[in-house]
């Protein structure tokens, strides 16, 4: 039985300094990815994010304002199709309104109502 604990020790302490070995390696690692910039690389890379963003804001503008003039120019021509349709409307109206008070007129002016 004594074997068995001996054996358990002396892979738990060589698990221990893997362990510690390859946290080593992996700290040593994450340390050296996020390790800070110098200054001017910093500002270089946030001027051409800054730029980038600029870029595209500008183009999603563009975008949007050439979708707006799209709907307002549809706008127009459905107003102005509403427009005219009313206008044919109104004067049809107009023209069986005037036929109306002339036929009354002539019917009523011959002593036939």
């Amino acid at each position: 039985m004594a074997d068995g604990y001996d054996r358990f020790q002396e892979s738990s302490g060589s698990g221990f300094v893997m362990g510690l070995f390859t946290g080593a390696i992996v700290g040593a690692a994450l340390g050296v990815l996020f390790a800070p910039k110098a200054g001017s690389e910093l500002r270089s890379e946030l001027s051409d994010q800054a730029g980038k963003i600029k870029d595209q804001a500008s183009l999603g503008y563009q975008r949007a304002a050439d979708t707006a003039t799209q709907w307002a120019e549809k706008g127009r021509q459905k107003g102005r199709e509403a427009f005219d349709r009313t206008r044919d409307a109104v004067s049809r109206g107009t023209e069986e309104a005037e036929r109306y008070v002339r036929d009354t007129a002539s019917g009523s002016s011959s002593g036939t109502i």
